[in-house]
């Protein structure tokens, strides 16, 4: 492809880009671009938002340029403050560790390892004296790291700002002089960090990087207001995602629970189909010549079949039809042995000793929301007791095992 068809096939589903003529111009060069994007190992599980980043990042590769996946070993001890209303939890370090040593094998589900060069930032930022941190955090304001909108909004909300939040940019900024990218890709929520990084990397002598945003995915559990999608992003901290390394089954079952307004959203960011498949699907859904669940389903083995197989994408279908379709229990039902206090034990409880809700807490609130089933029946009294002996419970849509109290 001539510079101007890459240009128009890499905007594709950008939102942000800072500055296109710049990034014509080194497309033009025909040199190979460097091209960088950042993920901390908070958790082990790369999700399907990330994946809409990857696949820009793969389209780059397409064209022969090299991508960059920098895994923030060392970034996600600070947490990055984006999108965030209050100071992020820190992971341990045994965590981050844990999160690092898989997302390289999780990134090669989408994108060339051949194109690819997995770098750790702590093999930089590990590195750095306390007097190196001083200078970085010279090269830039208070009053600029200020106008960013989550520490504004904190600051006139008198919610606390720790300081080494304010690193967290700088820091995101230094990954790219270190590396001297020509790109930086990130989600929406990421605009100010990428900006930063461009303003860094002129303040050590580089050529700024160009900036690149994608769409944020909204979690399992957005909703529509008045034709909006509204709702938390996907993130593994709100326990809204879908995994990529997940089993099949629980993409299947996590993909079909979401509502159809979102089915849409998904469509629109995670499928192949073009965007003239999915309007053509969509409005023979709205007219009423395709069920949305058959639409949902297609999706969902769509996804499931990218990161699995088809084979067993069919399995888990199959499986979610019998299981939920069909309310028939599923074949590998989990044992999960409670103690009773006394001769029996509170049924929320029971639910969180089981692993099927959070807590005895949640275990309540799903029990006052009719959400779960002992034996088949519906229990709504929060008072409820399991006596010693087995039960068949399900709490919420996924979630089954075979309890027995002892």
């Amino acid at each position: 492809m001539s510079p101007e068809e890459q240009l128009s096939e890499l905007k594709r589903g950008t939102v942000d880009l800072h500055v296109e003529a710049d990034l014509l111009e080194r497309l033009k060069t025909g040199r190979p671009l460097l091209v960088k994007a950042g993920f901390d190992p908070t958790r082990p599980d790369l999700h399907l938002g990330h994946t809409v980043l990857l696949g820009a990042m793969r389209r780059f590769q397409h064209f022969g340029h090299e991508v960059v996946f920098v895994v923030g070993d060392f970034t996600a001890q600070i947490g990055d403050p984006s999108g965030r209303n209050t100071t992020r939890p820190v992971p341990t370090p045994e965590e981050i560790a844990q999160g690092a040593a898989t997302y390289a094998e999780q990134a090669f589900k989408i994108l060339d390892p051949q194109r690819t060069r997995i770098a750790y930032n702590s093999k930089w930022l590990g590195q750095m004296k306390f007097d190196d941190v001083i200078r970085l955090a010279g090269k830039y304001r208070l009053a600029r790291m200020m106008e960013r909108e989550d520490f504004r909004r904190r600051w006139a909300d008198q919610v606390s700002i720790s300081l080494h939040e304010l690193l967290y940019p700088l820091a995101q900024a230094y990954d790219s002089v270190e590396l001297e990218c020509d790109v930086e890709l990130g989600g929406t929520d990421q605009l100010f960090n990428l900006m930063v990084g461009r303003e860094i990397m002129k303040e050590y002598g580089k050529r700024p990087q160009i900036v690149m945003t994608t769409p944020i995915l909204e979690g399992l559990n957005a909703r529509t207001e008045g034709g909006v999608i509204v709702g938390e992003k996907m993130s593994k901290s709100l326990d809204n995602y879908v995994a990529v390394a997940e089993p099949a089954k629980e993409q299947f079952g996590k993909l079909m629970s979401i509502s159809d307004d979102l089915m849409w959203r998904y469509y629109e960011l995670l499928s192949s189909r073009s965007a003239v498949e999915v309007s053509e699907l969509r409005a023979r859904c709205a007219e009423g010549a395709q069920n949305p669940k058959s639409a949902k389903v297609a999706l969902a083995k769509e996804i499931v079949g990218r990161y699995h197989s088809a084979e067993e994408a069919s399995r888990a279908e199959e499986a979610w039809e019998a299981q939920f379709s069909k309310r028939e229990v599923p074949a590998d039902l989990p044992e999960k042995t409670v103690i009773a206090d006394g001769d029996a034990i509170w049924l929320p409880k029971a639910l969180a000793l089981a692993g099927l809700v959070r807590s005895s807490s949640d275990g309540r609130r799903r029990v006052q929301q009719g959400a779960v089933d002992v034996d088949g029946t519906r229990v709504t009294d929060v008072a409820a007791q399991l006596t010693k002996g087995r039960y068949v419970v399900k709490a919420g849509k996924r979630a089954w095992a075979e309890i027995i109290v002892e």
